[in-house]
């Protein structure tokens, strides 16, 4: 018997030879076979199952086999394998026809026909590079030709952006980790402790290093942070006083983008050197200053910001924290600042984490939220936690030191060589020079591969970091020189340095005290402790995130891995054009692929985040209007199934907000619509709409509603949140928009990354054009650049927002091809309306297009279940924890509901899984309705189940332990566990706290739980 085992196995690895060619062409079609050949390859056997027998006991018959058959080879056979649409779009092609037909379709193409409009499809998409896609592979070379394209040089232009050597640890396991790179907003903090124990990390090492009590997690920029303090002095002053000045020693694109926030706000902005400042005309709400200043002088602001406070004006400081290590602390000057994190406890009454706003407060606020923002750096901040945590205080002084001695070796070589003047004033990084040509000199340090900043014709600046060498600092000597030989080597210099910052302004507080910054400070160590806290969060490498508008998809490795490669992560922000010419090529592709895709005409990168692109378009609007003069232009027509955020970004420029309603089936009321913009039309700035709409819907009037707008005079902004819906399908721009925001880290499958960071660059018709942002240091506009430019001042502090996250969509397009993007948003559709019609039975779904379907996401009602069974919609996402997954948007755009959106990544196997879970779900709350569970002590009630709950010594619940951990059989082979229970909300709204506790506090906090 084996002897004709091993003969039969023999033939048919002959016989593969020929026949896995008509596999891969689809002659065979594979069939689940048993193992009759137990170590053959799956892919084999599946090709072979014509010729094997169902029954193991039969015997198995070959075709007779010829020895000298030849056959041609087919294209296709010797075509690249690693293309990256399917591995992208999940579902195979019988799974496809499978889902379409269940949901009662004969082909995919007649489900997207009847979802979407007829009156805005377009025929066809098609690009003019890439068009049918980049393999992965290929994708790898061309952005390392890319990368070759860019000059990385030595740069010594500083102005808030310092190159930082990032611990290789924490690049791999943290910045190349999916485990913290696919995490979603810690929104459901019971699967989200590691990250918000990080972020709380972060947040005290900015209270420690600034001397302030309270910091937030994280921003987009140091320049759009500063534009946030601005607006928070005007809130405090209830926008009594509307001027707010900034001193001159502000880096340059802080203070334009103050500027243009500013408009918005009717704020007047006044920049004058600090020895001009006064309050006389008691207007002012606040103040900002850097420190140090953008050409490096460190000053004493003591008496400063006792006069503002004395005149009742805010003291906002710009810092860098890596001086703070060394220079007295802003707090002890007396400077202002506000935002926090908080600390809450779970049901068991153990210490827990979350957010002090664990709900947004665009979504409950709208026009009257104090910010916009959505997406932030989270990613990033988590970065900085760890790069504190790792070197600890004494080893962040040490690197601040050395930094602060390069800067002082120049400072003595320059004087030594007595060409140039150096200033007199303390420095901590960047030396002020004087000399007669600075661009000469600058040219010249670039023929050394270096750049200095050039300030004026006669003033040069030098900045150093962590990076610098003391051989950097010799070459320095070499430019400044002008060829005449330097009698001296910057290591010679070293001991006769002086430390230029007098003691009055030098550190003696002591920071990072606390331990958990004292204790990892070996590799080893660090690297389980990064990966204790990742073990606390769920990601996409556990299971589904089905967030509704918030499109958790694929972030594919490929695309990832130019993000840390040198030649773009090294480049300064400010570096000449010509020496990142592969960023220039990528950014100038980049718009013209997205022009493509949303049917406009150009494009700007600026917006570094989704809501400061709703900000930018609306802006651009406004400035289009006042261009004609027509400045009175102020109304915006907002519908309430908008995104959250479009209020909130309305509100920031100044406009005033009009909301209309929706119909039974959830679609916008055209009465309303038309009432508004024909009762407002001479004044009617924009109408803000999401499509397909935030309740999962293609709304047949999209195209007149646009009409309507225009008709009266204003201009259409749409919302990119949904875009996942559009791309190949229809467009913006083809539908009738006039601007349009995409978030790159939703469609275009840039990572949450925990919160951030994201982008959010913002497309537009040609009369729009001419207003793309531009940028104070390095002048950049739409691509393509309109011949006529009038353009908004700075949105970000870096010309192209956040670059270096833009190789990830770059590369999802360039891959996927136009087939592949339009093949994705049929899938997106199929799934959610394969998981809407599989759900319908057991939960009501809440809204439906014309003809009975769903667009790329679908909202399931719970309201019910809270007369029937005292369940509401948050302990049915808790309770999905205890199956392994996040739970979908919660009780938005309606309360009581889940917006349940599964993307194409998705698998047919997942998506049943996740069906199969809410099924279950709904069984558990029926056991409550027929009265066999109790009310108020169920398994959702008590959900979710942490392991400290389930191996308690006591355990009163009437359901048991096996059944809350274990509910369905898969858990057992793959099982997450949420780190705690259910935490308690108004406790933690309650309790802000913004810093780790004491030891001894957190010790106590643990023992009386």
């Amino acid at each position: 018997m084996e002897r004709a085992r091993r003969l039969a196995y023999r033939g048919i690895v002959r016989r593969l030879v020929n026949e896995s060619k008509r596999h891969r062409n689809g002659e065979i079609t594979p069939h689940h076979v048993p193992s009759v050949v137990p170590h053959a390859p799956a892919r084999y056997i599946s090709s072979l199952s014509p010729y094997l027998s169902n029954n193991h006991h039969r015997s198995v018959t070959l075709p007779k086999h010829h020895h000298h058959q030849t056959r041609p080879i087919s294209v296709e056979a010797v075509k690249p394998g690693d293309t990256f649409p399917r591995r992208h779009n999940s579902a195979t092609p019988d799974e496809q026809a499978h889902m379409a037909k269940y949901c009662g379709y004969d082909h995919i193409d007649s489900l997207v026909d009847d979802t979407v409009p007829k009156q805005i499809r377009i025929d066809s998409m098609k690009f003019s590079k890439f068009d049918g896609g980049l393999t992965e592979s290929q994708m790898i070379a061309h952005m390392t030709e890319l990368a070759a394209k860019n000059k990385v040089f030595k740069s010594f232009i500083g102005m808030g952006y310092y190159n930082t050597h990032v611990p290789t640890v924490i690049i791999r396991n943290i910045l190349e980790n999916p485990a913290w790179y696919t995490q979603y907003t810690p929104y459901q903090a019971e699967i989200s402790q590691g990250r918000l124990e990080s972020l709380l990390n972060f947040q005290t090492m900015i209270t420690d290093l600034t001397g302030l009590p309270m910091s937030n997690a994280s921003l987009l920029d140091e320049g759009t942070a500063a534009a946030e303090a601005m607006a928070m002095c005007n809130n405090i002053q209830k926008g009594k006083k509307k001027t707010f000045v900034i001193a001159s020693n502000c880096h340059p694109q802080t203070i334009e983008i103050c500027k243009t926030r500013a408009d918005g706000f009717d704020l007047k902005v006044v920049t004058k050197d600090l020895k001009e400042i006064d309050y006389s005309c008691g207007d002012v709400c606040g103040v900002l200053v850097q420190y140090p200043g953008t050409e490096g002088e460190v000053l004493d602001y003591g008496e400063f910001v006792k006069n503002a406070h004395a005149n009742g004006v805010k003291v906002v400081m710009a810092t860098d924290l890596l001086a703070l290590t060394v220079l007295k602390p802003p707090g002890e000057f007396g400077a202002d600042i506000v935002v926090g994190s908080a600390q809450s406890v779970d049901s068991t009454g153990k210490p827990a984490l979350r957010m002090a706003m664990q709900t947004r407060e665009q979504h409950i606020r709208r026009d009257k939220a104090t910010s916009n923002i959505c997406t932030a750096q989270a990613l990033l901040a988590n970065m900085a936690a760890m790069y504190a945590v790792y070197h600890g205080p004494a080893g962040l002084k040490s690197i601040a030191e050395r930094v602060h001695g390069l800067a002082g070796i120049f400072s003595l070589g320059l004087k030594k060589l007595g060409v140039a003047e150096v200033q007199d004033l303390p420095y901590f990084d960047t030396v002020k020079i004087k000399c007669t040509d600075a661009h000469a000199i600058a040219d010249a340090a670039v023929k050394s591969e270096m750049n200095l900043r050039v300030v004026d014709s006669n003033t040069i600046t030098a900045s150093f970091d962590e990076t610098t060498t003391l051989d950097d600092v010799d070459k320095l000597f070499k430019v400044f020189a002008s060829g005449k030989p330097v009698p001296f080597t910057a290591e010679s210099l070293a001991p006769e340095v002086q430390n230029s910052i007098p003691s009055n302004l030098t550190r003696e507080s002591p920071y990072l005290t606390h331990p958990i910054f004292n204790m990892y400070h070996t590799e080893h160590e660090l690297l389980r402790y990064i990966h204790k806290l990742a073990n606390k969060d769920l990601s996409l490498c556990h299971s589904m995130i089905p967030l509704g508008s918030c499109t958790m998809k694929l972030n594919a490795t490929t695309e990832m891995m130019p993000v840390s490669w040198p030649s773009f992560t090294d480049i300064h922000p400010f570096a000449p054009i010509d020496q990142a010419q592969g960023y220039q090529e990528m950014f100038s592709t980049l718009g013209d692929l997205l022009c493509t895709i949303t049917g406009f005409d150009s494009l700007s990168l600026q917006p570094n985040a989704g809501a400061s692109g709703e900000y930018t378009g609306l802006m651009v609007i406004r400035e289009y209007h006042r261009s004609r003069g027509d400045h009175h232009r102020n109304v915006c027509i907002i519908p309430v199934s908008a995104h959250g955020t479009n209020p909130a970004s309305a509100a920031m420029c100044g406009m005033k907000i009009i909301t209309v309603g929706t119909d039974a089936k959830g679609n916008i009321n055209m009465e309303e619509v038309r009432k508004a913009a024909e009762d407002n039309k001479d004044s009617l700035a924009a109408l803000m709409v999401t499509y397909p709409s935030t309740h999962g819907v293609y709304e047949e009037t999209i195209d007149e509603i646009c009409k309507i707008i225009h008709d009266n005079g204003g201009q259409v902004y749409m919302d990119g949140a949904n875009m996942n819906a559009q791309v190949g399908l229809t467009s913006p721009g083809f539908i009738g928009a006039d601007v349009c925001h995409l978030n790159l880290h939703k469609t275009f499958c840039i990572p949450h990354g925990g919160g951030g960071p994201g982008m959010g660059p913002i497309g537009v018709k040609k009369h729009l054009a001419p207003f793309l942002p531009s940028h104070p240091v390095i002048p950049t506009g739409g691509f393509p650049q309109p011949e006529k430019t009038e353009p908004l001042g700075p949105i970000a502090a870096a010309p192209w927002g956040s670059a270096l996250i833009l190789p990830i969509s770059y590369s999802y397009i360039a891959m996927m091809g136009s087939g592949g993007l339009t093949e994705a948003s049929k899938i997106a559709i199929l799934n959610a309306n394969y998981m809407a019609k599989r759900l319908e039975k057991h939960f009501p779904v809440l809204f439906r297009g014309a003809n009975g379907t769903v667009a790329h996401e679908f909202i399931i009602d719970l309201r019910g279940f809270k007369n029937t069974a005292g369940i509401e919609a948050e302990d049915v996402a808790k309770r999905l924890m205890d199956y392994g997954f996040h739970a979908p948007t919660m009780s938005f755009p309606v309360s009581g509901t889940l917006m349940i959106e599964p993307t194409e990544s998705e698998s047919k196997a997942e998506l049943d899984r996740f069906c199969d879970t809410l099924i279950s779900i709904r069984e558990e709350i029926a056991q409550i309705e027929k009265g066999n569970a109790d009310v108020q002590n169920n398994v959702l009630k008590g959900a979710p189940h942490s392991p400290a709950m389930l191996m308690s010594d006591t355990w009163k619940k009437p359901y048991s332990r096996e059944y809350a951990a274990f509910p369905t059989p898969w858990l057992r082979s793959a099982k997450f566990w949420p780190t705690t229970g259910r935490v308690d909300n108004v406790y933690g709204d309650r309790k802000l706290v913004c810093t780790l506790l004491p030891e001894e506090e957190q010790v106590a906090a643990a023992v009386s739980a």
